[in-house]
């Protein structure tokens, strides 16, 4: 049995997917790319405030399935530059205080609507 989890709080899909999906136990969250969820559009802005914007769309997915940050246990990142590792680290590392998440970073060729960062998540739902 699916649960399918939906928010207006994060960007709508895009596609032919859900936002997130609760099943066994868990919680898998689609990739979220820096989309206003007030406009549909992309965020203005370099790495970390495209990165920061994703974390925040993952938070009001999370939050609406009753969970928060502390529930991620796996995490993918894709990033359309390796070199904006660091950066990344930085605005996606502040939202882990503690007992981060296991983590794949990946640079790809190209990220939707020429996004800089797509981040996806599997959450335990306790």
């Amino acid at each position: 049995m699916k649960e399918i989890i939906a928010t207006e709080q994060a960007p709508r899909a895009i596609g032919p997917y859900s936002q997130a999906v609760r099943a066994g136990g868990f919680l898998f969250l689609s990739g979220q790319i820096p989309l206003d969820p007030a406009t549909g559009e992309m965020v203005d802005g370099d790495i970390t405030v495209q990165t920061t914007r994703v974390m925040d769309n993952m938070a009001a997915v999370l939050a609406e399935a009753g969970l928060g940050f502390d529930a991620i246990v796996k995490t993918t990142i894709f990033l359309a530059d390796l070199a904006d590792f660091a950066a990344v680290n930085q605005a996606y590392g502040s939202r882990f205080a503690a007992a981060p998440p296991a983590r794949s970073t990946v640079e790809v060729k190209g990220l939707p609507r020429g996004a800089l960062v797509e981040i996806e998540a599997i959450a335990f739902c306790r």
